[in-house]
């Protein structure tokens, strides 16, 4: 077995010798995450980052000015080396005409990594001298080590600070302890994810106009989880670009989350971001197209309204200023209170007296229909409440939204109308967690439950709503956020619904009722 072993190593590292240095490590650094169990990989949360996402990023920061001759920089979460070696590959070549080994003292003094796992910051060490080696072989000197195996969170700022802490960060939920809940409390709410503390970390670490350049999952954005580090980078660190991935397959190894590559600049506008969108080459490169920009709100912890390409951004200059929301309509969100693996008991395949309808997702219809069913694994179509299990139940008229949908299909919002004949039929029901229940703050809604469904379902606020949304989540917190027109715009709507008017009709009076008639 140790020879099979040698053999397999020697292969691989023939295979990567054989590669540009980034890319070797890149693929090495996939060899280590893909072999880590499970468990091991999700608490440090590794993922390694392509180097044509690494290259981007960072020319996303020398466009927020970064000067890599004078500047520091910092990765406190290193891994396999993805940004180190590219970094000091820029710092070197903003010093021509140096001799090798002064560069190297140059870059050893510049640049640092942190990294909580050894084997990883080993491994980040040995990838930057071979991309340094590779361009400074007569250097008399190796380069002194630059990273640091600590856990970045423990750290305190010394020194002026960095111009640019850049990187992929860890993701993943996490409970702090007490002490580090302190330090951190600023930009939490409720429970703390590693890419959200990470980013709090540098702006603690950057020094006034300094750059943080990030990977991270797009529900920074408008994830109600969120709202204090949106709150907090707002007023502190503004977004200078944004870049977010179109594809969710096919950038990272085994990562199903939406990517955003973003630059924010301590003291920046606020009111100058740049987005584009990027897709993967088939070479390993990435393609990037304008998506326009974008302002953060007055209140920066609200969810941020982004385009994701040029047809959004035009919508959202015209209706994305709107001061409508659903509790203007008289509205309110809230989950659907059965979680179905927690009440197996009362989950039941036939009517009786003390049972009640079971809504699942799949009763909402693509279409915008209601169909009673329970047709896939685990459904059933009643549920009987114990004497304590009475909250469960709901007796008043609610759109009901589908709470998982992927950026993926045609339409994100897929909402219909709870009938009340079906109410009136049945009593109440009982409605499981995977739909949202939008139902009236007094029972009498500005405009009613047919109308705010149509408007849901219309492709002008499925196109808002994805300028909201970072997750396969449809959640209440952003349903809350969505810009509607006013109620007043309605009526038109309302006859159109009433009259079972065709979709393309009820289409165009929500786009009139938006003000977005002649997009």
């Amino acid at each position: 077995m140790p020879t099979n072993a040698e053999e397999l190593a020697a292969g691989i590292g023939s295979a990567a010798a054989q590669l540009k240095p980034l890319e070797a490590g890149y693929a090495i650094g996939l060899l280590y995450t893909g072999m880590m169990p499970d468990d091991f990989r999700a608490a440090l949360g590794a993922y390694y980052t392509p180097p044509a996402l690494c290259e981007r990023l960072l020319d996303m920061a020398s466009d927020a000015g970064v000067d890599w001759s004078k500047a520091r920089v910092l990765d406190p979460a290193c891994g396999g080396g993805a940004f180190l070696a590219p970094v000091a590959l820029r710092m070197a070549e903003s010093l021509p005409g140096r001799e090798p080994s002064v560069v190297l003292r140059d870059v050893e003094r510049r640049l640092v990594g942190f990294e909580l796992d050894p084997f990883a910051g080993w491994m980040s060490q040995v990838f930057l001298e071979a991309a340094l080696g590779a361009r400074f072989q007569t250097a008399t000197e190796r380069l002194r080590r630059v990273v640091r195996v600590c856990d970045s969170l423990e750290r305190q700022k010394s020194g002026k600070g960095f111009d640019l802490v850049v990187g992929n960060p860890p993701y993943g939920r996490l409970t702090l302890p007490p002490r580090l809940r302190r330090k951190f409390a600023r930009g939490l709410f409720g429970h703390a994810n590693l890419y959200g503390v990470f980013t709090d970390l540098a702006l603690r670490l950057t020094c006034k106009g300094g750059v943080i350049a990030y990977v991270t999952p797009t529900s920074l954005l408008s994830g109600e989880y969120f709202k204090a580090l949106r709150g907090l980078l707002g007023r502190e660190a503004p977004p200078d670009s944004m870049d977010f991935v179109a594809l969710r397959k096919g950038v990272f190894a085994d990562v199903l989350q939406e990517t955003l590559l973003a630059a924010y600049k301590r003291g920046g506008d606020p009111d100058a971001a740049q987005v584009h969108f990027m897709s993967p080459g088939g070479d390993g490169s990435v393609h990037t197209a304008a998506a326009g920009s974008f302002q953060i709100p007055d209140v920066p912890e609200e969810p941020w309204l982004i385009p994701r390409n040029d047809a959004q951004a035009a919508l959202l200059r015209v209706a994305g200023g709107l001061p409508h929301r659903l509790a203007d309509w008289g509205y309110t969100v809230s989950t659907g209170p059965l979680v179905w693996n927690r009440h197996k008991a009362g989950l039941k395949k036939r009517p009786g007296k003390l049972r009640f309808p079971l809504i699942w997702a799949e009763s909402v219809r693509p279409d915008g229909d209601f169909a009673f069913r329970a047709e896939k694994r685990n459904h059933e179509p009643y549920f009987e409440p114990k004497k304590d299990e009475r909250w469960l139940v709901t007796d008043s008229p609610c759109v009901l939204v589908q709470r998982t949908t992927a950026k993926e299909q045609c339409r994100r919002l897929i909402a219909a109308e709870l009938p009340e004949s079906f109410l009136a039929e049945h009593g109440a029901v009982v409605v499981e967690n995977h739909l949202n229940m939008v139902r009236s703050l007094d029972g009498h809604g500005e405009v009613s439950p047919a109308v705010l469904a149509a408007v849901l379902n219309s492709d002008v606020a499925d196109q808002l709503f994805r300028c909201i949304n970072g997750s396969v989540a449809v959640s209440a917190y952003e349903l809350k956020a969505l810009p509607l027109p006013p109620a007043a715009r309605t009526e038109e709507i309302e006859r159109l619904v009433a009259g079972k008017a065709e979709r393309e009709a009820v289409e165009r009076a929500v786009l009139r009722a938006y003000g977005c008639g002649e997009m």
